[in-house]
């Protein structure tokens, strides 16, 4: 029998991502194994790491052993050298940053290719923290595998972007039936609608996906894995850099922004609406709920920098 050469069994994206591995320096062999099954699966994967799937049971105890890997030195000194705040986790492989709607608009709408390395100032993790955009017009939308996993999830399903080459194509090849290439404009005019359900807007990086930023996910905490899990202490969030501010004089105490508010930061006890800053995200779902104009977003340095896409690239041109 006539063997095929790997050209004609493995697909073309697939192919594409194996070369982007090759070259990407410090991408070992776990790291290739981890963001293909991811990729390939991860409705599989997700669902398990939900416990929603029906295989929970029988591989979760894999899975928080395989969680237990991330635990490693940052620097690749021995555990016994090293300080407990340097040790990478779970988080640091796998984490959203936060994004205002507007801010995430102009992420998808920004038409060229991008190279912003280790935007450590941003993206406040030791791993998967750069933002690289080749093609950044190839834009997929996938049914989100958290709400998929889900018995009664939010819908619609279709809501989470694969933004950029190699992974758009990755996920289209191997989920057609999940997946449908959109442009830029109905990437924003999706983010604008899960805004209006209240939804709110991540950038995820993966240490796996080649160490970068690869999708956006439009997230509630009813369904997301990866919201549910901060609350519980895995911190894979980052604050958009933004903080909720209260108009007093405008604010009627109606408390729809606390009944949308995912990450339970505000509430209105005494006829006035307060900001917990400490659970406050800047996620600004709260702004586009309240229709007295009570609300708004206020820069926070202590909460790090924000997400801008525009303004990260005219820092880069201005050397």
């Amino acid at each position: 029998m006539t063997r095929k050469p790997w050209s004609l069994i493995i697909k073309p994206s697939t192919q594409d991502f194996l070369r982007a591995a090759r070259r990407l320096p410090g991408y070992t062999l776990f790291d290739l194994l981890h963001g293909y099954v991811y990729a390939r699966w991860p409705y599989l994967y997700i669902g398990i790491g939900v416990g929603e799937h029906p295989l929970s049971k029988r591989y979760g105890p894999l899975v928080v052993r395989l969680v237990g890997l991330f635990k490693r030195p940052a620097s690749g000194n021995g555990a016994s050298e090293e300080k407990e705040a340097d040790r990478v986790t779970f988080a640091d492989g796998y984490h959203g940053k936060v994004m205002p709607l507007e801010s995430v608009k102009r992420l998808v709408m920004v038409g060229e290719e991008i190279t912003l390395p280790d935007l450590e100032q941003v993206i406040p993790y030791k791993r998967a923290r750069d933002l690289i955009l080749r093609n950044p017009d190839h834009i997929v939308a996938l049914q989100c595998p958290c709400r998929s996993s889900r018995t009664d999830p939010c819908l619609p399903l279709d809501v989470c972007l694969i933004v950029g080459e190699p992974f758009a194509s990755l996920v289209v090849e191997h989920h057609p039936e999940r997946s449908r290439w959109i442009s830029p404009g109905e990437a924003a005019e999706i983010l604008q609608a899960e805004d209006e359900r209240g939804h709110v807007h991540h950038a995820f990086f993966k240490d796996a996906m080649l160490g970068r930023f690869y999708a956006i996910c439009n997230c509630c905490a009813c369904c997301c894995g990866a919201m549910q899990a901060h609350q519980r202490g895995t911190p894979m969030l980052a604050s958009s850099g933004y903080i909720s501010h209260v108009d007093e004089n405008l604010c009627i105490g109606c408390a729809i922004c606390e009944d949308h508010c995912q990450f339970g930061a505000l509430t209105a006890p005494n006829g006035t609406a307060v900001v917990d800053e400490e659970r406050c995200m800047g996620c600004g779902v709260c702004v586009n709920q309240c229709d007295q104009g009570a609300l708004s977003l206020e820069r926070a340095p202590q909460k790090g920098e924000p997400l801008e896409i525009l303004d990260l690239m005219a820092q880069v041109m201005a050397g």
